[in-house]
């Protein structure tokens, strides 16, 4: 999907889901009121994406790559309550957010899966609908599931990585440099709305954003995801 389309269905579904977003942006609120050892990981503007596409693409299965505290996982588990449909499949090493993501979101919608993805990537859905990567930023890990995963999704399959854009570019020696140099191969086109990268972008949504009175749960906008659908 071309930039421009990808940003014109973004702003169609601000508007589609507005009520619904704002209701989950004060619910997130909320959850870090009563959660401040939560590290938020996600940033405002990628956070909202992430769950107006999964709203959009109502997925079965939804693979996620990267708990942390489990900041992303929440929001990913509210749209898929708000689609009345779709679970969701964690991956992580490090076991946090199964202590913090509340019990009325996870419910029969969430799996978790601790370890290393290396070794349990083969409980990776195989239907996934949704792909989420926000994991160890190292090119080698990158290396690794450009190889590994990428293919056991099919292609067309949306997908997002986040932590690519802290500068204009993708920091050489990076996962973002690897990624973006794969789709590049592949000539996958991919979309951001980060601060540095995707300026013109972020201002269309921001203007959106506005008009709709959205304001967000964190209040940054540094926004370092790329968007794009799986070669």
């Amino acid at each position: 999907m071309r930039t421009t389309d990808r940003l014109s269905l973004l702003t169609d579904l601000y508007r589609e889901h507005a009520g619904d977003l704002a209701a989950v942006i004060a619910q997130q609120r909320a959850f870090l009121a009563t959660h401040p050892d939560v590290v938020p990981q996600l940033d405002d503007v990628e956070a909202e994406l992430t769950y107006l596409l999964l709203r959009h693409h109502r997925p079965a299965q939804v693979t996620e790559v990267g708990t942390f505290h489990g900041w992303s996982t929440t929001w990913m588990l509210s749209a898929l309550r708000d689609n009345g449909y779709g679970e969701l499949h964690s991956f992580d090493k490090v076991d946090r957010a199964r202590g913090s993501v509340p019990a009325a979101l996870a419910r029969d919608r969430w799996v978790f899966h601790p370890g290393d993805l290396r070794d349990t990537v083969g409980a990776v859905p195989a239907g996934t609908g949704y792909l989420f990567v926000d994991a160890d930023h190292g090119r080698s890990f990158a290396r690794w599931y450009l190889d590994e995963l990428f293919p056991r999704v099919a292609a067309g399959t949306p997908a997002s990585v986040h932590d690519v854009f802290h500068l204009r570019w993708a920091r050489p020696w990076t996962e973002g440099s690897q990624v973006l140099r794969r789709l590049r191969e592949q000539d996958v086109t991919w979309f951001t709305a980060a601060r540095t990268a995707g300026r013109e972008n972020l201002r269309a949504l921001d203007a959106v954003r506005a008009e709709l009175g959205i304001t967000g749960a964190r209040g940054t906008t540094r926004n370092p995801m790329i968007f794009f659908d799986l070669p």
